[in-house]
Order: structure tokens, then C-alpha cells, then sequence
């Protein structure tokens, strides 16, 4: 299995190109290779390698600057996922593409489920709804991923920032009227390997599902739990409402996704949030001792 990994230096895409050499050959792109930007780009690397499966980690993710920038967040993600399904099924590759949580809108009470409607706040959910729409309209093989509160030991995410700001502050205000289901970056990848060591059923099963972790929490109780695993100097946590930090873009208050359909087709669920956090920062404090 010959296998292209799209977004090769971010926080998933890294963690892929670690995990899926263990199913064959793993090219991993980054954006000097394959540009989302520049679908003429997206095109020669595809027909120039030739994959039986691409994972398109890739994506435009500044949720704040895609407010100013919805001409960029929408080139990469609502138009070049249509441009990657299209060439994917031209030599009849299986598509693996991640969106997100934000394509909801948060007012629903309990997790959502992939038959609910969808109604995003801002640019950046809207974007990558539409890539999903794109990546339908194209045909051919394709699953698609929602993922939830992405983290990992690196790049930008709410775990290293909290950490950040401990370090920095003596106190921190956190939301605690925000609810999703935080993923570590390695769980995603793994999990996705373990879904296309059986790619003939990813196949046979197209659709968009669920994959966080099953469990959720606030906000402000994952950055109690960070604050309570690191240790040292005691750090003042204050709970607010969202709308006490006001921000370009507008956040869903409920980001919780039923994964009950990924179970049930492929037989895969994630370890728990607590699970998944623990290991993280045991990986990111062994790296700073």
C-alpha cells in the first residue's frame, strides 16, 4: 500500500507520518510539495505518485484569522479537499480527509450525531463543511473524520497554551461554558491506522463520522486537569463565560460528536480524554526533564 499524507508538519499530519509506515510505503507532503492553496500543485503530486491512499491532514485552522482571511480558509479548505477527492478517484485511491466539530453550531443539548444538521458560526466551520459537501460532490472512495479540541506535545494547541500561561501567570481565566471532546494528535493517527489497515472496508463504507474521544469535559476542567498533572507552583484557575472573552470568531458552545457510528461500522473507538491527555503530558514533561 502506497500511502501520500497531506499537511505532513502539523500536528496530525506529524503524528501520521510517524504511525503509517507500519502499512506500507508513507510519503508525507508538506506545503512546499503540495500547496492547498495552489491546486495545480494538489494535482501534479497526485498523478505524479499515484497513492492507494491519501490522508489529507492539511488544513487552514486559525479559527480567528479566517475572519479576515475567508478567501484563504476557503481556497484550503472547502476548495481543495473537492480538487484532492476528485484526483483520488480518478486513480481510484481511497480518500481519508479530517474536518471538525465546528461545522455545528453548538446549541444542541447532548453529542451530536452525523444526521444532524449542520450550522456553523464562522468562516473557518463553514469552510470545511463545504469542503465535506466538495469532497461528496467528487465521488469516488472517501471517508471523512470530524475531529474535536485537537492537541498535541507540539505546535499550537490548549494544552501547551495553558502550560504556556502557568508558566508565565500566576492565574488564568478559562471558560467553563464550553464542552467537547479533547483528541490527542497520536490517538487521531493511530486510530486512523488501525481504519485503513482494513481499507477495503473504509471503502465499502464511504460517509463522514465521528472521531474524538468518547467522553467530554469543559474547557475549564481539562485545564484543571493540565494545572493538576503538572505540578509545581500552585497557579489561581478562575472560571468565565465565553462571552466574558470576546474574539473574532464565534466559538460552539457544545462540540460533543456521538462516535457510536464509527464503532458500530469499523469496530474503532479512542481511548478516553483522560487517557489520552495523561499520556501527552507524560511525552511532554519527559521531554523537558
Amino acid at each position: 500500500m502506497k500511502i501520500l499524507v497531506t499537511g505532513a508538519t502539523g500536528q496530525v499530519g506529524a503524528r501520521l507520518s510517524q504511525v503509517l509506515p507500519a502499512l506500507g510505503e508513507t510519503i508525507a507532503a508538506g506545503r512546499e510539495t503540495i500547496d492547498l492553496a495552489q491546486p495545480d500543485t494538489i494535482r501534479d503530486a497526485i498523478r505524479s505518485i499515484r497513492p492507494d491512499v491519501i490522508v489529507n491532514a492539511a488544513a487552514y485552522t486559525d479559527v480567528d484569522r479566517a475572519e479576515s482571511e475567508p478567501q484563504l480558509a476557503h481556497a484550503v479548505n472547502a476548495h481543495a479537499p473537492g480538487v484532492i477527492a476528485e484526483e483520488a478517484r480518478r486513480i481510484g485511491a481511497l480518500l481519508v480527509h479530517y474536518s471538525t466539530d465546528y461545522v455545528f453550531d453548538g446549541a444542541k443539548t447532548g453529542a451530536y450525531a452525523e444526521t444532524d444538521a449542520t450550522n456553523p458560526l464562522g468562516v473557518y466551520g463553514a469552510s470545511k463543511l463545504q469542503g465535506e459537501q466538495a469532497i461528496e460532490a467528487a465521488g469516488g472512495a472517501w471517508v471523512i473524520l470530524r475531529l474535536s479540541w485537537v492537541y498535541d506535545s507540539r505546535g499550537r494547541n490548549f494544552v501547551r497554551a495553558i502550560l504556556k500561561r502557568a508558566d508565565e501567570h500566576g492565574e488564568l481565566r478559562v471558560v467553563d461554558d464550553q464542552l467537547g471532546s479533547p483528541t490527542w494528535a497520536l490517538a487521531i493517527a493511530e486510530a486512523t491506522c488501525e481504519l485503513l489497515a482494513d481499507s477495503e472496508r473504509a471503502r465499502a463504507a464511504p460517509g463522514v463520522y465521528h472521531f474524538t474521544a468518547a467522553d467530554s469535559v469543559s474547557r475549564y476542567d481539562l485545564a484543571a486537569r493540565i494545572l493538576e498533572k503538572r505540578g509545581g507552583p500552585p497557579v489561581s484557575l478562575h472560571r468565565v463565560r465565553t462571552a466574558d472573552l470576546p474574539a473574532p470568531a464565534q466559538r460552539p458552545l457544545n462540540c460533543v460528536l456521538d462516535v457510536a457510528k464509527l464503532e458500530a461500522t469499523f469496530g474503532i473507538s479512542l481511548p478516553s480524554w483522560e487517557m489520552q491527555l495523561d499520556r501527552c503530558l507524560a511525552e511532554i514533561f519527559g521531554k523537558v526533564s
